[in-house]
Formats: structure tokens, C-alpha cells, sequence
């Protein structure tokens, strides 16, 4: 969506405006996001502030890590004119320049924002999370950030605003430190494919089920996995029950919550 795109049904243009004159600030963070025990990791949520009367009303977020592109999931949305936030690592834009292009090319629909340089989670010390090394310090964090912003810059010709680390886990240090540097965090409320590891049939049914205000997150970098086909049947499906798919920007969003999760050598 664009300040010449029409509104939202149920929507009007002034609320449409103001909605993104709010994303503009960052949004304040609960305290839920700084546990007690600093090893604690956090795994931060937004939500769309979506107006009372307006229709279902979603965001749809597709990590992009590394690897190649399911263009099962890209056809679709191109398809079903359905917008999408791309979050993209330098790995996965280094190695699939000519979707990169595609996506430049159909700017009303892809917009690429920063998912790191490397692909590290914005974790402090030495573990692992998923089995990912980890940037271990806020110096890497920070080069993380900024290295994957400017990587970005390059893609779409103009600077990120939006930030989702690796496996969307932080420490509670990173979240300070990444905001600092006038990042916004992309939490998420709905995670449909759990890192591209579920089956097609669950994928679809998560998204199918998507509430209003849900920022939906699944991940278009795994072409030879069932989840996303998955991905591509339940936005479809989603599309067709009625729902609106806006992008991050389009509305305000709802105060950063985190989930905690317990200290361990690897998550």
C-alpha cells in the first residue's frame, strides 16, 4: 500500500494516513521483553492495530535465510495480488538476484526489509539456536544489523526500517541495542510454518485460521520442503474467505511482547 492507494474497505483515508504516520515511531516495548535472567532469550510479537470496523486484516512476513526461492509461494501472490514483507539475509539476496529483480519489478506487492547480513541470531555468548551460531557479542549484533540494512539499501533503493533476527529469538541486550539503533523489531503473532518444518496440510490451516491483526511469518527460502505449498494454499484460502493482506507499514502496530524462553546452552 501506497499514499495513493486507496484505503482499506471500512477504512478511511484519513485513518489509513494516520496509520502510517504511527508506524513511523517505535513502538513501545513491554517489559516482558526483559526477563529476569539476562541468558533468558525472548522471542518478540506485534500485532496490526487494526480499526474496529475495518475487514480481516492480515500481514503477511516470509523469512528469506539463505538458499534459493519457492516460487510456489512467489506465483501465488503474484497470482492472487497478495503484498508481502520479504525479510531478507545478504546470503539469500547474493544468491537469487533474479528474484530480486522480479520483486523490484512488482514493488506494489514485495517489499524487502532486513533479516541480517549473515543469518546470526541476535543472541549473546556462545550458544547455539537451532543449531545457528549466534553473533555472541552486541558489536556483532550490531555489524549484523547494520551490514544486512545497507545489503537491503542496495536491493530495494532504500534504506530498511524493519529488523527480524535469525530464528526471531533475541537477547534481551539485543532488543535494547538493536532499537538504539532505530530499528523496528518484526515480532509476529501467528508462526505458520515453524522454520519451514511443518507439513503442507498444518501450514494451510494455520493460515487459513489467521485472526484480524495477525503478522503472519513463514518462510519462502525452501522450495524442496512441504511447507510451502502449504504456505501457498492457505493464503489463497485466506484471500478467498475475505481477508485483506496489508503490509507491515499500512497500519500501526501493537506494543512489542515477548515470550521467554528458559536458559540453555541451544535452543
Amino acid at each position: 500500500m501506497c499514499w495513493r492507494c486507496p484505503p482499506l474497505p471500512g477504512l478511511s483515508r484519513r485513518s489509513f494516513h494516520q496509520g502510517l504516520l504511527a508506524a513511523a515511531i517505535l513502538p513501545p516495548v513491554s517489559t516482558a521483553c526483559f526477563p529476569g535472567t539476562a541468558d533468558e532469550l525472548v522471542e518478540p510479537a506485534i500485532s496490526l492495530a487494526v480499526p474496529q470496523d475495518a475487514p480481516r486484516t492480515v500481514a503477511l512476513t516470509l523469512d528469506a535465510c539463505s538458499g534459493a526461492v519457492d516460487m510456489r509461494i512467489v506465483e501465488t501472490l503474484i497470482g492472487q495480488s497478495i503484498p508481502a514483507t520479504i525479510f531478507a539475509t545478504g546470503l539469500w539476496l547474493h544468491g537469487n538476484a533474479p528474484t530480486v529483480a522480479l520483486m523490484r519489478t512488482r514493488a506494489d506487492l514485495f517489499t524487502l526489509q532486513n533479516h541480517g547480513e549473515l543469518h546470526l541470531p541476535p543472541v549473546l555468548g556462545t550458544r547455539r539456536v537451532y543449531g545457528l551460531p549466534v553473533a555472541g557479542t552486541l558489536e556483532a549484533v550490531r555489524r549484523e544489523v547494520s551490514r544486512g540494512a545497507d545489503l537491503v539499501g542496495e536491493a530495494r533503493g532504500e534504506r530498511p526500517r524493519w529488523y527480524r533476527g535469525a530464528a526471531g529469538l533475541y537477547s534481551p541486550a539485543a532488543v535494547e541495542a538493536i532499537q538504539a539503533m532505530g530499528c523496528l523489531i518484526a515480532g509476529y503473532s501467528l508462526n505458520a510454518d515453524a522454520g519451514a518444518s511443518l507439513p503442507a496440510a498444518s501450514v494451510a490451516r494455520r493460515i487459513a485460521a489467521a485472526r484480524s491483526g495477525d503478522v503472519i511469518v513463514a518462510h519462502v527460502n525452501q522450495p524442496h520442503r512441504p511447507s510451502g505449498q502449504g504456505v501457498a494454499e492457505g493464503v489463497a484460502e485466506l484471500k478467498h474467505a475475505g481477508a485483506v493482506f496489508v503490509g507491515l507499514d499500512a497500519l500501526p502496530s501493537t506494543a512489542l511482547t515477548c515470550r521467554t524462553h528458559a536458559p540453555a546452552h541451544s535452543v
